[in-house]
């Protein structure tokens, strides 16, 4: 049986307009000075020399014109501010990339499989990137998973065209926000055939720098304070939570000092808030407490996927189930800053989540 996955990574390439190339394993390094503040042990983490080492980092203040770490006799090595910014760009890009990354591997692996061992069943599941699905694939034995990272427009879409099997929905347990959110979507969960798979609860807030703007503590701190705040995309269903919240309190959308940027990850938006180019953004804990931003609760949500009774075959439906009410599906789960198991496994319907 082929057991093996490919994963998708993206890597940097530096040229200058004379061809000048360096190795990608200088961000490797960089990472791992400013873990160790050794250039010894970033080298030996590495795995290259300490002259190579060295030879990287020559080579990279030659073609940038600017030293990339700081040398202090007795005290170790830091990043330069070049260093730190060459480092925070490449955490950008692998957080707002991964899920684009994530979705080509998933329907490669599914070719590849179905070449080499034939036809088998295929779980399709569209979903809103999040920490609890990105379990499912590497949990899965029986049955091959094709998971596409879709906002909840394009998922919930996709399931009424039957061009999926599974769409992901992220609704607030408070069941008047829940309403809203509901509404929003109505017309594409019109079907009386839809039913519902509790997974998670996860918290979304407002994610800030430790130290920095202590003072804010609600939407409406962060509004008077006119902060630079990033967003997700337009159709994302955090920034209709987002702008449901705001209106909750009284406060237009355009009484935030949003950047023009936007960005399509919690943890895009949590690695532009560490990097400095934002004060404050909105996300997830589990995306915060990763690049160890201050977090402010504002909303905790169910994280449900979502099925039709007339489209989904009981030999795909069982194994999901098996797998997401496991004690070790919990467990994972329970290790996630914000996340929390909601009676995984249980067939519910939205109704009956926030009442009629």
């Amino acid at each position: 049986m082929h057991n093996k996955q490919l994963t998708i990574s993206p890597a940097w390439i530096f040229r200058t307009d004379t061809d000048e190339l360096f190795e990608p394993a200088l961000l490797l390094l960089l990472e791992n000075i400013r873990a160790s503040g050794k250039l010894t042990h970033a080298a030996a983490a590495v795995g290259i020399s300490y002259r190579h080492a060295w030879n990287l980092l020559n080579r990279g203040a030659d073609i940038f014109g600017l030293p990339l770490v700081e040398m202090r006799k007795g005290h170790g090595s830091k990043l330069s501010l070049l260093g730190e910014k060459l480092l925070w760009a490449d955490q950008r890009v692998k957080a707002r990339l991964g899920p684009q990354l994530e979705s080509m591997a998933s329907e490669l692996n599914e070719q590849i499989s179905q070449l080499i061992t034939g036809t088998q069943p295929v779980l399709r599941i569209h979903a809103s990137h999040g920490f609890a699905i990105a379990l499912l694939p590497e949990l899965f034995e029986q049955v091959k998973i094709n998971l596409q990272y879709r906002n909840p427009e394009e998922a919930l879409t996709a399931l009424n065209r039957g061009e999926c099997d599974l769409a992901s929905l992220h609704i607030p347990t408070d069941r008047a926000l829940a309403k809203q959110v509901f509404s929003h979507y109505q017309q594409l969960l019109a079907s009386n055939q839809l039913q519902a798979i509790r997974l998670v609860t996860r918290s979304e807030g407002l994610m800030l720098r430790q130290g920095c703007h202590d003072h804010i503590h609600s939407l409406p701190d962060l509004s008077a304070s006119q902060l630079s705040f990033i967003g997700r995309d337009s159709r994302s269903g955090t920034r209709l939570l987002f702008k449901i919240l705001l209106e909750q309190q009284g406060l237009a959308e355009e009484s935030i000092n949003r950047s023009s940027q936007k960005e399509y990850t919690h943890t895009a938006i949590a690695a532009y808030v560490a990097s400095g180019m934002a004060d404050a953004g909105f996300g997830l804990k589990a995306a915060a407490e990763q690049f160890n931003l201050r977090f402010i609760e504002l909303a905790n949500e169910y994280y449900l996927l979502l099925f039709r009774q007339d489209q989904l075959a009981p030999e795909l439906l069982a194994p999901l189930l098996d797998v997401v009410r496991s004690q070790y599906f919990t467990d994972r789960i329970s290790e996630v800053p914000g996340y929390a198991p909601d009676r995984p496994g249980t067939i519910t319907t939205l109704k009956q989540l926030i009442g009629n």
